[in-house]
């Protein structure tokens, strides 16, 4: 039997041109689910030029038809999400139960893109603030780019699609998106939903395949902006290849959750847990190096074992489930071989991780050198690091010893030391008594240092997505 293809989706329809092919692999039980076309340049020019006549047709819609058209994939997402929570699970391997979480909150990030647009406006600047500016008027509005580029990961592949399709729309762009490969059958789907529920023909495009694709869709001249979700070895690739025009990137990390001498230690513990294992730690923003205050070093170790060790590691079909398969054997893989590096410089396990096949249990290691890989790269798996310090100053040494600046935490009951950290903690985002795989989606969220350029957010992503035009007259 022949494994259906899936291949991009421009002008209403899936391409049946397939010159090249690749298998989609299942993580929980490593079967072919289906083979995906390889876009490349000449797929990557149809939907192009496709999405470049949808956007000039479309182009002067009033803000209240955008309004109507998020609001109506709002609707049609949340009326097939169990079919799409399915399919994340059977392609990405996350759990059924943090699938449908993610499917519901992607109908609320359209909701609120749909709210933001009644309140987005643009401002009138005072001209006559010098002698030759009196007796001039002069306002900014926002205008769309054109035609913008959505790269997203496997990791959220509603969520992260519908970060940078929602606010392109919003804008007055249109978009075509480059999944990653196990987020093709997820991005697909939207597409079609999407145009059901009335949305213009072209104004959301998919082209699928895999780094050739996303490379062309990044260069390619009809292109004006580029929103990129990934790897910061990925981002900086397609940086270059996009050369002059807009990139939005929300690139890696290594988050550091800070646990102070006066904190809660048990609800610190249990919510690191879950922001370092749930989801096989597979979130950007998932907890790596967790940093104590030495005085409760023991303490807290024991409540953050106990806590790691009460998740449970299965099937990713099983609704209880809270660590299944990471989303290949090869991703597994690298996870084993840097816990490796990492006892070989002198780390010991508080608990070690087993493997089968895809799925890694929560590993937790302690007295990790700063030369090992997992002190100094993004695991992007179900393993944490703890480490100790005695004061402050110490704390966000270790904390922004790090290429890395994404999102951090801090728990504390002194609000001296959050406003310290506040200053001093090179983040882009930075909560208190929630971890670091906490996110709400109406604050500006993004990076510092090599985590990326840029800030998602519903209102903040509209702004990005958009550039601004000075209008001034004689008056």
């Amino acid at each position: 039997m022949i494994s259906p293809l899936y291949a991009s989706f421009i002008d209403g329809n899936i391409a049946e041109d397939a010159r090249n092919v690749f298998d989609l692999i299942a993580p929980q039980d490593g079967k072919i689910v289906g083979r995906i076309a390889e876009a490349g340049q000449p797929g990557v020019d149809k939907a192009v030029a496709a999405a470049s006549a949808a956007f000039a047709g479309h182009r002067k819609q009033p803000t209240h038809v955008r309004i109507g058209w998020l609001k109506a994939a709002a609707k049609a997402l949340l009326q097939t999400s169990d079919d799409i929570a399915a399919i994340i699970c059977t392609d990405v391997g996350k759990p059924i139960r943090m699938a449908s979480f993610e499917v519901r909150r992607g109908a609320e990030f359209l909701e609120a893109t749909a709210a933001a647009l009644t309140q987005f406006g643009g401002e009138t600047v005072p001209l006559d603030v010098t002698p030759a500016g009196a007796n001039h008027f002069g306002f900014v509005r926002h205008i769309p780019y054109g035609v913008v580029a959505g790269i997203t990961p496997f990791n959220a592949p509603v969520n992260l699609l519908v970060q940078k399709v929602a606010p392109a729309i919003a804008a007055g762009n249109a978009i075509v998106v480059k999944p990653a490969p196990a987020g093709t059958r997820t991005a697909l789907k939207l597409a079609q939903l999407f145009l059901d529920a009335g949305w213009p023909e072209n104004l959301f495009t998919v082209v699928t395949g895999d780094k050739e694709t996303a490379a062309a869709l990044a260069a390619h001249e009809g292109v004006r902006a580029v929103s990129f979700t990934g790897s910061t070895s990925g981002g900086e690739a397609l940086a270059r290849a996009a050369g002059a025009k807009k990139f939005l990137a929300e690139l890696g990390s290594n988050a550091a959750n800070i646990v102070l001498d006066d904190a809660d230690v048990t609800v610190a513990a249990k919510k690191i847990a879950s922001a370092a294992f749930e989801a096989s730690g597979q979130q950007c923003i998932s907890a790596q190096r967790i940093l104590v205050a030495r005085s409760r070093l023991g303490e807290f170790l024991d409540a953050f074992v106990q806590a790691a060790k009460s998740l449970k590691v299965g099937e990713a079909t099983e609704p209880t489930t809270d660590v299944g398969p990471m989303v290949s054997a090869a991703a597994a893989e690298r996870v084993t071989v840097m816990c490796a590096d990492a006892i070989a410089h002198g780390a010991r396990y508080a608990l070690e991780p087993t493997r089968k096949g895809a799925v890694v249990s929560p590993g937790i290691l302690v007295d990790v050198s700063s030369n090992a890989r997992l002190w100094r790269e993004e695991v992007f798996g179900p393993v944490a690091v703890v480490a100790s310090f005695e004061q402050i100053d110490e704390a966000l040494a270790l904390a922004n010893d790090s290429p890395f600046g994404l999102q951090g935490a801090v728990f504390t009951r002194d609000l001296g030391a959050v406003l310290r950290f506040a200053d001093d903690f090179d983040v882009g985002a930075l909560w208190i008594n929630e971890a670091t795989r906490f996110r709400l989606d109406n604050y500006p969220f993004g990076g510092v240092k090599q985590s990326g350029v840029g800030r998602e957010g519903v209102r903040h992503a509209i702004e990005e997505l958009s550039q601004l035009r000075f209008v001034g007259m004689t008056i």
